[in-house]
């Protein structure tokens, strides 16, 4: 074989491996692994969203307004709606990951600016990260920031009845222990934010998140045990368990909408695969999306990124019109 052909060959397969046509319904075709993945990044056949789209003209933003003052820092939330709203209108509020410890509620503007546009209220939080408090510090901002919007609600045509909460990663894990965990009565804020706003919100979408911390994995990860501020132990395997969104699901828990792809090396798809299994035995509408040869963070990717938006459109026309 003519040794020049083959990188040419290669970089073939790989841009098949990265499209599925144009059909956004369908996942594209994922990677063998981690390596072609990264291959087919460096040589520019796996596109990138844009991270930092421009804000249109139609729509009004309002950054960094402050819903709650703690001893480590203000935490603020940015706010997106079209600038022709004239009635209450649903909201989609965003959780930013960083393994607990790092990112910005920056971080999804082009979520909050696609879906501004599509007519929604966009909302999304700053918390605390573990090396600034531990956990439960970090679950208790953004019950505070989900109640502050609740709070407003009148200020920016907010329909407090038709809310959904989205997060990836560590903002995965901290939505679904809002959407599980807030509304029984076994969760007691040590840092309460003076509302008396429920946490109740009608849907839930979860990108690659954590669902029990107290797995092997997850309890030997520094990035967990720093979260959570001990070590795991005999003495706190209690609290590790509290911090775990699969103990606290229930049937009247919100319809879940998950991505998950089968190559990510920080979340295991395992974690996926039980919260999916969890959810159908107690009758709870759960829409899993297991997406083969797929990374942590695969909603970076252009052709992802719209297929997941594809059936998270779907998800709120069903729960939140």
């Amino acid at each position: 074989m003519n040794r020049t052909l083959i990188p040419t060959t290669f970089c073939i397969l790989l841009l098949l491996a990265a499209c599925s046509g144009d059909d956004v319904s369908k996942a594209p075709k994922g990677y063998s692994s981690q390596g072609t993945m990264k291959i087919a990044y460096a040589t520019g056949m796996l596109k990138l969203i844009e991270t930092e789209p421009e804000i249109p003209a139609s729509l009004q933003s309002h950054l960094d307004l402050s819903f709650k003052t703690t001893p480590e820092k203000e935490l603020t939330l940015d706010l997106y709606h079209p600038k022709d709203l004239d009635a209450a209108t649903p909201l989609l509020l965003f959780i930013h990951g960083g393994s607990w410890k790092k990112g910005n509620k920056d971080d999804y503007r082009r979520y909050l600016v696609d879906f501004a546009e599509k007519g929604y209220v966009t909302a999304s939080v700053s918390y605390r990260f573990s090396q600034e408090a531990p956990y439960p510090a970090a679950l208790e901002d953004v019950v505070c920031g989900l109640q502050w919007l609740k709070d407003h609600a009148a200020d920016y045509q907010i329909d407090t009845n038709r809310i959904a909460v989205i997060g990836g990663s560590a903002g995965g894990h901290l939505g679904m222990l809002l959407a599980y965990h807030t509304r029984d009565s076994t969760f007691v804020s040590s840092s309460p934010c003076g509302s008396k706003a429920s946490t109740d919100i009608q849907a839930l979408v979860n990108f690659y998140g954590p669902v029990d911390l107290t797995t092997a994995y997850a309890r030997q990860h520094p990035s967990v045990s720093d979260f959570m501020g001990v070590p795991y132990d005999n003495e706190t395997h209690r609290k590790y368990q509290e911090a775990s969104p699969l103990n606290f699901i229930s049937a009247d828990d919100p319809p879940t909408l998950t991505f998950h792809g089968t190559l990510d090396d920080l979340v295991p798809i395992g974690q996926a695969d039980t919260l999916d299994q969890q959810l159908k035995a107690v009758g709870v509408a759960s829409y899993y999306h297991r997406l083969k040869g797929w990374p942590h963070t695969l909603d970076l990717g252009l052709k992802m990124n719209r297929f997941c938006q594809h059936h998270m459109d779907a998800f709120f026309e069903s729960y939140l019109k």
